[in-house]
This record gives structure tokens, C-alpha cells and sequence, in this order.
């Protein structure tokens, strides 16, 4: 899954932000000693110190505003705050390790008071925060480490190293293994570790030399085995996976084909019919997914075809739905279900490739999503027995003709539709599904009923609407970017045009369909061409139509790509000046 091309290194260019990446607009007034503090848009008990003007309560619809840290002869002592197992203490000092939960964690508000109170410095790692961006606002001492900074430096969890000189990257793997060897990147990880305690690491692609690199350096790689996982990435694996577990996949045959009539003479052995969908073990985003119902087709896929282990299935008419999972010691956690955006024209050159995720109430029936939840929970145990845990992503494949639910892929990862999972109701009712990896691989003790979980979060699931797509360049051109929107919060202003309106963290404060998120990939100062990814574009808008056919992009969702477009200028240059680096949002897996 290295297939996304992120671009060459980065020039840093300079957005209307205080430094902090918030607004710098005027803020209220009225200070009092009872007033609260708020930071972050979190409410926080008083410390008994007067609070300043510019810490005074933010409007209510206000993006967050940057705190400035008090004068040292008004800050209390730790000591002196009174804190108990109710205080929010994300934002807390020394005095959160003494209130922390000593004894196996029961319930989910255990859970939520431990990860505000964590004293474990934990990083995710990649090319953009994309996938886990918003989870600092659950897990005290998270921050992220990435090669792109679309804040230019105003993220105050998001660290880039200053300098990257020219870096043929040809791998997601290669970036995060430059991230982690970088001099920048090593003093930011080291600098306030608690004594007694390890840097933990979390990142969508890695290989053996990222696990060489973090135990010569003394980071706890917080994810299964990178030969575990290459196991597990293959197609047949994971079809020959899902029949021991009872998740069974499209009707199809393993096998391998020299020829376009060996390739029907192995398909009518467990008859599949002509209309064929073929897939060779790796590949990501569609490209290794082969639609195959006449010669001609044979012939122009041959190439990545002859040779290969072969996954030949029976074409169906159907639904892809994503759906993440954990895998703990209590049980397997299901979340929400989300259908994909894949294959659209304006979203991305590769046809059949992974461009979004979208979730609706109707995303599938009541009977649908208790099938396909069982399905999910029968793969992951079956990958328990594989050794694995912690994080999987599963696209199930709902059949619109027979109503059948089919293991589809298997992604053992992190994955794009992450982003979307980390801010649902059932999220905000418990806590993000990720917060379930970290409990396996942090040092805590807990037993949960995920039954019950489960079961609350199902009641759950109707009760959002979420959607996200991924834009990449989808002309065939080479160019400098000259001009590029910012990363923020935007509206469509009563023109009905798309306004940048503030800066902004994350898509968690998006509050309609009239609202988007844009995080900027690629700005000014660097090089877009065929296929390199621009951004990603976050809102609660429905993205896709059914009417007047099949699912298609709906007119208010090319507005947004159309307008994002438009921001973008630059010049043209050479075909081999840019050099692709990949890891970029725009491959699922990350």
C-alpha cells in the first residue's frame, strides 16, 4: 500500500493565525476569580487565580483560542489544586499521575479518566495526522510527528522538523523511517519524557527497519508485528482467514491464470460466471483490482495479472461498507459502518480507488448491520488466533441482489476511515475507538463488558451523518504551486460560495452540511501533478445521491471539490523536477 504519491519536501508558507493555529479574533471581556477557564473549548475548574481577557469564556460556536500560560508569581502549585477522579485533567500538570486509577479499569468512565490523566508520551507518526487527527482532545500527552504541516507550524500537538532537505521517498514506510531518524525529531520525542516511562509510537505503514530503529532508540512501537502484518496484507491470506473464522468471502476460486481461457476455465470450476473480479495479493486503493468480463480486458491487465496468486470472484452488484475493529483482551469492539467513496472522477485518476468514507443512518438495515457486525467479530477472532491485536480495519460487501454480507478486504491497520470513526456519537457517549488499541498496548489492566459496548453503540449508530473525501490532482499536469487554501474551517457564505471562515484544529467542531474541514496537503512552495494528493475535505454533509441511479458524487459535494480546486495556482515545470513521496492520505490505509 505505497502507491499515494505525498510529494518532495516542503517549503513552509504562512497562514492568519496568533502562532497557535486559532483565531485571532477579539476576545471577550469580564474577569473574576469564579468565572471558568476554558482551553481548547474544554471547560476546566478555575484555579483560583484571576482570570485575564483573553482567557475569559469564548462564544458559544467560537473556535478554540490559545491560552497564555499564567505569570509565575499567580500560577497555584499542583499541589495546592484540588483533583479527583472527576476532574478533567487533559490539561492537567504534575497533579494527574496522582489521580490516577491503580487498580484494573471497569468501565468506560475509568477508561476516559485514565487516558486524561496519561503520563505516557504517545506519537503518531506519517506523512499527515489525517487518520488519528482529534484524539489529543481525548488522550492527554498524544501529539503527532508528521513530514507535512498544513498549519505551517499554529497546531500546538503537530511537530515537523524545520529543515528536510530533497528526500526521494518511494514508500509510506520510508517517510516515517526518515521522521524517526531525524535529529529534530529525536530531541521533540526525548525532551520531557517522565522518568520511568517510554515514548509509545503509533503509525499506519512500517516495516522491520522502523522496529530496528525504535528499539535502538528506546520507543515502544505500539502496533503488531510488521511480519505479522505483511502476512495478514495478502488477499489470499485473508481470504483463507475469513473461511477458518466463518467470514466468507464473494464467491471465488485461489488459483493463477497464464491466460485469458485459463482464467474462464478456473472460474466455471466453482462457476462464477464470465463477469469476473480478479485480485492479486497486494495492492492498495484499487489498483491491484482487476474488472475482467471480455478479452479485451485480459489483455490490458495481463501484465499485472500472469504470474500472480489470484483471488477470482463473481462480480456482484453491492454496497462496500468499511467498518473498524479492536481486538482486546475483553472481547473484539465494532464501530460504526461507513460506506466508501471510490472510483470518482473528480476525486482521483485511479479507477475503482479508495477516495472516502461516508456515514449516514441508512448506511445499512437493522438486519444488515447485525450480520455484518458478527462478521467482523468472527475476523477478528480469527485474527486473534494469528497473534494479532489491537487496531483492523474489514470492508464488508453487502450483495444488493441477494441481500448476502461478504468479507471483502482486510486492512491490519489503521485506516483512512479512522478519521470519521473518532468523532461519532458512540465515541463522544464512551470514547474514540483507538482509545481500545491503546489500552492493549499500554501498561493498564482492564476487563470491560465490549458485549454491552457493542450493543450501545449499534443503538448508536443511526444517529450521525459524517462524511470525508480525499482530493487528489486529477489532471495531467506538473506544476509549482503557487497559490493553495489554508488549512481550517470553511462555509458556504449566503452566495453560496465555499469562505474560508478560521483556523481550526480538527473537523470536531463542524456543527452542519453548510460547514467543512479542509486540511491542506500540499501548499504553496511545492509540486501537485497526476495523482498527488491535495488534501482532504471533511463535513456532516451526505456526499453521495442515489437519485435518478447508482450512488453518485451529489451536486453540493462537487461544489466543495470544485471550489477547493480553485484555490490552488501554480506554474508549469518539468515532468522529472517533482519526486513523489508516498504515505499520503490517499492510499486506505492511511
Amino acid at each position: 500500500m505505497t502507491n499515494n504519491p505525498a510529494g518532495p519536501p516542503p517549503s513552509k508558507t504562512t497562514g492568519n493565525t496568533d502562532g497557535s493555529g486559532t483565531p485571532t479574533s477579539t476576545p471577550g471581556t469580564g474577569v473574576g476569580a469564579n468565572r471558568r477557564v476554558v482551553k481548547d473549548a474544554v471547560a476546566v475548574p478555575g484555579t483560583g487565580r484571576p482570570v485575564s481577557s483573553t482567557e475569559a469564556r469564548i462564544p458559544d460556536g467560537a473556535a478554540p483560542r490559545a491560552v497564555p500560560a499564567a505569570a509565575p508569581t499567580s500560577a497555584p502549585d499542583p499541589a495546592d489544586v484540588e483533583v479527583h477522579v472527576g476532574t478533567d485533567a487533559a490539561y492537567a500538570g504534575k497533579e494527574a499521575e496522582r489521580v490516577q486509577i491503580r487498580r484494573p479499569l471497569r468501565n468506560i468512565s475509568e477508561v476516559r479518566h485514565f487516558f486524561r490523566t496519561n503520563i505516557t508520551p504517545i506519537y503518531f507518526i506519517g506523512a499527515t495526522p489525517f487518520n488519528l487527527l482529534g484524539l489529543d482532545r481525548w488522550v492527554r500527552n498524544f501529539s503527532y510527528i508528521t513530514y507535512y504541516d498544513g498549519w505551517d507550524g499554529g497546531h500546538p500537538r503537530v511537530f515537523s522538523p524545520r529543515y528536510k532537505p530533497f528526500v526521494e521517498f518511494d514508500s509510506g514506510e520510508a517517510i516515517n523511517n526518515w521522521l524517526l531518524l531525524n535529529a529534530e525529531v529525536r530531541a521533540h520525542m526525548t525532551a520531557n519524557v517522565p522518568h520511568g516511562e517510554r515514548p509509545k509510537v503509533a503509525m499506519v505503514f512500517f516495516d522491520e527497519e522502523t522496529e530496528r530503529i525504535c528499539r535502538e532508540l528506546g520507543y515502544d512501537l505500539i502496533l503488531p508485528s510488521a511480519t505479522l502484518r505483511n502476512q495478514l496484507d495478502s488477499k489470499i491470506e485473508t481470504t483463507k482467514l475469513g473461511n477458518e473464522a466463518g467470514a466468507y468471502s464473494v464467491p471465488n476460486v485461489l488459483t493463477t491464470a497464464d491466460t485469458y481461457a485459463q482464467l474462464n476455465a478456473e472460474a466455471e470450476k466453482e462457476k462464477l460466471g464470465t463477469d469476473l473480479v480478479v485480485q492479486t495479493p497486494y495492492g492498495d486503493s484499487g489498483k491491484t483490482t482487476f474488472f475482467i468480463a471480455a478479452e479485451e480486458d485480459w489483455n490490458r491487465h495481463k501484465h499485472d495479472i500472469i504470474g500472480e496468486q489470484l483471488k477470482i470472484m463473481k462480480r456482484i452488484n453491492n454496497t462496500p461498507v468499511a467498518v473498524e475493529a479492536v481486538i482486546t483482551s475483553s472481547g473484539v469492539v465494532v464501530g460504526p459502518f461507513l460506506t466508501e467513496l471510490a472510483g470518482f472522477a473528480e476525486l482521483t485518476p485511479y479507477k475503482g480507488g479508495w477516495c472516502g468514507n461516508e456515514m449516514t443512518p441508512d448506511v445499512l438495515t437493522a438486519d444488515q448491520r447485525t450480520r455484518a457486525r458478527e462478521l467482523v467479530r468472527r475476523m477478528g477472532e480469527g485474527l486473534r488466533m494469528r497473534g494479532y491485536r489491537g487496531f483492523f480495519e474489514v470492508d464488508v460487501l453487502v450483495d444488493l441482489d441477494s441481500d448476502d454480507v461478504y468479507l471483502g478486504e482486510l486492512n491490519p491497520r489503521i485506516s483512512g476511515a479512522s478519521a470519521i470513526t473518532n468523532v461519532t456519537a458512540g465515541a463522544y457517549a464512551d470514547v474514540p475507538l483507538f482509545l481500545f488499541h491503546l489500552l492493549e498496548y499500554l501498561d493498564v489492566e482492564f476487563d470491560l463488558d465490549v458485549d454491552e459496548i457493542n450493543e450501545r453503540w449499534e443503538e448508536l449508530s443511526g444517529a450521525d451523518e459524517w462524511s470525508q473525501m480525499v482530493i487528489k490532482e486529477t489532471a495531467d499536469i506538473t506544476e509549482y504551486i503557487t497559490h493553495s487554501p489554508l488549512t481550517g474551517q470553511y462555509f458556504l457564505d449566503q452566495y453560496g460560495t465555499l469562505t474560508y471562515k478560521r483556523p481550526a484544529l480538527d473537523w470536531h467542531p463542524l456543527q452542519n452540511g453548510n460547514e467543512v474541514f479542509f486540511l491542506r496537503i500540499f501548499g504553496a512552495g511545492e509540486y501537485r501533478w497526476k495523482g498527488a494528493d491535495l488534501g482532504v475535505l471533511v463535513t456532516k454533509n451526505p456526499l453521495q445521491t442515489k437519485a435518478g441511479g447508482p450512488n453518485a458524487l451529489s451536486i453540493r459535494a462537487k461544489h466543495f471539490i470544485d471550489s477547493i480546486r480553485a484555490m490552488y495556482a501554480g506554474v508549469p515545470v518539468a515532468v522529472e523536477d517533482p519526486s513523489p513521496a508516498l504515505g499520503g492520505p490517499g492510499a486506505k490505509g492511511d
